[in-house]
């Protein structure tokens, strides 16, 4: 059974770090690409950063030049590395896996389920 667990969250200040991990153990398909989603109170989900099987990436623009995400696949690990943090950063960090490919980081909605993991998520919260 393959699980996701994130870590590395916390309480910052404007213009602070956080490193987020997301544990994968369990059996996962070198195909798969991974994501780092968020969700603020009131507010949809939201794609921030996804790394596909080949190391390409992508970012919602939002986080880019800020945000860098980046996989140690020895240690089964997606990281995401989150510098200049802003206020409008605050919400609930959930990594995932999919087979889906790229696409699927823009609508996961409009993609089965099936296949595709989520983790619990872990709260970032920047104060101004």
């Amino acid at each position: 059974q393959v699980q996701l667990v994130e870590s590395g969250g916390g309480s910052v200040q404007s213009g602070g770090s956080l490193r987020l991990s997301c544990a994968v153990s369990g059996y996962l398909s070198s195909s798969y690409c991974m994501g780092w989603f968020r969700q603020a109170p009131g507010k949809g989900r939201e794609g921030v950063a996804g790394i596909e099987s080949d190391g390409s990436t992508t970012y919602v623009d939002s986080v880019k030049g800020r945000f860098t995400i980046s996989q140690d696949k020895a240690k089964n690990t997606v990281y995401l590395q989150m510098n200049s943090l802003k206020p409008e950063d605050t919400a609930m960090y959930h990594c995932a896996a999919t087979p889906y490919g790229g696409p699927w980081f823009y609508s996961p909605d409009a993609y089965p389920t099936q296949n595709t993991f989520w983790g619990q998520g872990t709260q970032v919260t920047v104060s101004s």
